[in-house]
């Protein structure tokens, strides 16, 4: 029997008993209490933004919790490839791309709410094949392809519309890498600069400055997705090979990575950003390049804490080989954001 313990026990005027102070549970059922407001226990949406080939404008979203096939969620401003999505828990966010012009435009989305996006602001350079990632208050873009390869890193704060301001520079220019952070940490991972790179770097969040050294990947990889939970950073798929590996890291500590497991199918670029809740990890679109050149609309997903193989989640609402690779992605609990 569950023995309840309180500090104190009151009864004012019509309020009824009050509990006040911590509660604890002496039980062999490890019961504990679900955290955060109604709000945020409603969380678990993630959308999928762009991509190309043909460019598209469509968004899509899908609850990550329970599998199935994307549904029709709004379009952004314009069509576009090579975009980089991050989020808070409120709002979400989809930066640069191509059209094949680049942009700088930075738009946004109510994730709540099925809509077309609006205009956020700008970025500080016009580019595609950005990385992304986010905290609760913060979204953050770094490096891609301006012309030349770039190491520059923009931040906004996502609560408030607005042109994005310099935050540090990558340990060096990358373009096609990917990004995913916990509470405090981003991890930036593998790249090209122009060749394929290894190197792990992370930032903290709420600390402007440049990128710091992490460790290295298993192999030297681009065009990899990524998702995160609090405590966990992976990485799926990537260049050369369409490899189908994944592959993760503790963020709170720096070091290399370890094998994780594989993706359905060996693939690269599957969509940039962190479409994730605290439990699951999902890994979207991509494509499998020459001879058989073949976007697929396939979702993945793991389970962070267990190590293993992906499993299959669901499509994306458009058929393969459309519009299915340099994706932006985001979500309303991705492992940036506290619990």
């Amino acid at each position: 029997m569950a023995i309840l313990k309180v500090d104190t026990v009151s009864g004012i005027g019509t309020e009824g008993t009050v509990f006040d102070g911590d509660i604890t549970f002496d039980s062999l059922n490890y019961m504990t209490l679900p955290k955060g407001t109604t709000t945020e226990s409603n969380r678990g949406r993630g959308l999928i933004g762009g991509g190309s080939t043909p460019n598209t404008d469509d968004i899509e979203y899908l609850q990550i919790q329970s599998q199935g096939t994307a549904i029709d969620f709004g379009n952004l401003t314009s069509s576009r490839f090579g975009l980089a999505g991050c989020a808070s828990a409120t709002r979400g966010l989809f930066g640069g791309g191509a059209t094949p012009t680049k942009l700088n435009t930075i738009e946004y989305v109510t994730i709540a709410t099925t809509a077309n996006a609006a205009d956020f602001g700008d970025l500080t350079t016009a580019s595609r094949d950005k990385s992304s990632l986010s905290s609760a208050t913060r979204g953050i873009w770094g490096g891609g392809d301006t012309g030349s390869v770039s190491d520059v890193i923009d931040f906004v704060t996502i609560a408030s519309a607005g042109n994005a301001t310099d935050f540090g520079n990558l340990l060096s220019a990358e373009t096609s890498f990917t990004a995913c952070s916990s509470p405090t940490r981003g991890l930036f991972a593998g790249g090209a600069d122009p060749t394929a790179q290894n190197v792990i770097q992370y930032i903290t969040i709420a600390t402007a400055g440049n990128a710091t050294d992490f460790g290295d990947l298993t192999a030297a990889l681009l065009g990899m997705g990524s998702a995160s939970s609090n405590t966990r950073g992976v990485f799926g798929g990537g260049n050369p090979g369409a490899t189908n590996v994944i592959q993760y890291v503790t963020i709170a500590s720096a070091g290399n990575a370890t094998d994780f497991g594989d993706l359905t199918a060996g693939r690269a670029q599957p969509g940039q950003g962190n479409l994730s809740n605290n439990i699951r990890g999902l890994f979207v679109g991509g494509y499998i390049p020459s001879p058989t050149s073949s976007d697929q609309n396939i979702i993945d997903y793991i389970i962070f804490a267990s190590t293993g193989n992906a499993k299959d989640f669901g499509d994306i609402n458009r058929a393969a080989n459309d519009s299915n690779r340099e994706l932006g992605l985001c979500s309303d609990s991705h492992g940036g954001l506290t619990e």
